[in-house]
């Protein structure tokens, strides 16, 4: 097929390709780039194409993997990494609420009552709450990973008969 044939061919599918772009977007702005897009990689990997065989399939193929490819980039620059120790808070609502006074002192009672637990307690609950998982507190504290189970589950057990009141 010589460059002007396949030019041709390719011009003919353009109803067939924004139709398809368009379904593919639901944005008529966006479907035309994509045409574009999807033109110029043909025009130029024309070498890639096997002569006399499904132009249109291999347009269309073109297409949806630009299309996917477009989209991944876009979700990708949309993430948000945080490198803070404490992953917990990234996906937290952005709004920001006043803290009671009350709720103020009844944290601090609370906290209070974590430090006077013995160590052994306290030091596995404390990363839990920094928001460390078992498996990483058990590698960091060198127990193993049902000790530092059981360890958080006896401290909240007894942090509930602590604050019966609250």
């Amino acid at each position: 097929m010589t460059a002007l044939e396949f030019n041709h061919q390719l011009v003919e599918l353009k109803s067939n390709l924004s139709g398809f772009a368009l379904r593919l977007t639901s944005n008529k702005e966006e479907a035309n780039d994509l045409v574009q897009e999807t033109y110029l990689k043909a025009i130029t990997y024309k070498g890639q194409f096997v002569n006399y065989t499904n132009l249109k399939a291999w347009t269309f193929t073109i297409m949806r993997n630009t299309f996917i490819n477009n989209y991944r980039q876009t979700v990708r620059q949309y993430n948000i990494l945080d490198s803070a120790k404490n992953l917990y808070f990234l996906n937290q609502s952005k709004k920001v609420y006043d803290i009671a006074p009350d709720s103020y002192y009844e944290a601090r009672e609370i906290n209070i009552l974590i430090d006077s637990l013995e160590d052994e307690f306290k030091i596995p609950f404390k990363l839990y709450l920094e928001g460390f998982k078992y498996k990483e507190i058990g590698e960091k504290l060198g127990l193993k990973l049902g000790t530092v189970k059981s360890r958080i589950f006896f401290t909240r057990k007894k942090l509930m008969e602590l604050l019966e009141e609250f």
